[in-house]
Parts: C-alpha cells; structure tokens; sequence
C-alpha cells in the first residue's frame, strides 16, 4: 500500500522510540496493563505516534479489562486500514494507520454495543491529545 507519510526505515528509527518502533514499524504488541493510555479518562484524541494522525476519540473508548486501550471505534472511516494477520497460529484482523501504515493494533468481534467491535490498541503506538 502508498501511504501519505512514508519514511526510510532509518528515519522512522530516529523519530521513534525503540517500543513505538518495535509496535508501528515491527507489529509488536505491547505487554498488557504497561500503558497509561489505557487508563486514560479525559476527553480528547488519541494520536498515531508515528504520524500526529487522530485515530480514535475519547467518547469511544471503554474498559475492556484486557490491559490495552480499547476503542468501539476509529474517529472516522479515513482513520485506519485493516489487514488479515495470520501470526501466531490464529487469524486476527490487524490495524494500522491510514496516514503512515503504523501497526496499531487488534478489532475483535467482542465489543459492546452498538458496534459489537474491540478495537484493541497499543498505547505506545498512540499520543493522547486531551481536548
């Protein structure tokens, strides 16, 4: 895929941090329960890391208990891509920026209503931008 912001890789190693990196450029996971993002409560708009693109809001994100920030939904329908993930023995349907292509994270068909979707996201992959 062509995204609007593309970098080298090198360049993407000198703008991220080695765990943004490992997560949006590698399709890294961070370890559950380790970001603040998922005990963010303020309203506001969560960030790719990579590119300042505005991914997901505050008004959709809930607890889901499972470590990782959790959204219903992106902030509009340019704000993310999906692919098919077959790592790790299972199929998942992967999230990634739609501005850079940075891995963000999981949608799963778990969620609460009315979209009956988790999207499960790594913090580090984020900036939360309080409103």
């Amino acid at each position: 895929m062509t995204y609007r912001v593309t970098r080298t890789d090198a360049e993407w190693r000198r703008l991220l941090t080695s765990d943004q990196y490992a997560v949006l450029r590698k399709q890294g996971t961070e370890r559950p329960f380790t970001s603040p993002l998922d005990r963010e409560k303020r309203r506001g708009v969560f960030h790719c890391a990579g590119c300042n693109w505005p991914v997901f809001s505050s008004a959709d994100k809930f607890d889901s208990g499972t470590g990782w920030p959790s959204f219903k939904k992106p902030i509009n329908a340019r704000a993310t891509g999906t692919s098919i993930d077959r790592s790790f023995f299972s199929v998942r349907t992967e999230v990634h920026c739609a501005n850079c292509g940075g891995h963000l994270g999981h949608v799963f068909p778990d969620g609460p209503r009315p979209t009956g979707q988790r999207w499960c996201m790594n913090g580090v992959a984020m900036i939360f931008r309080p409103s």
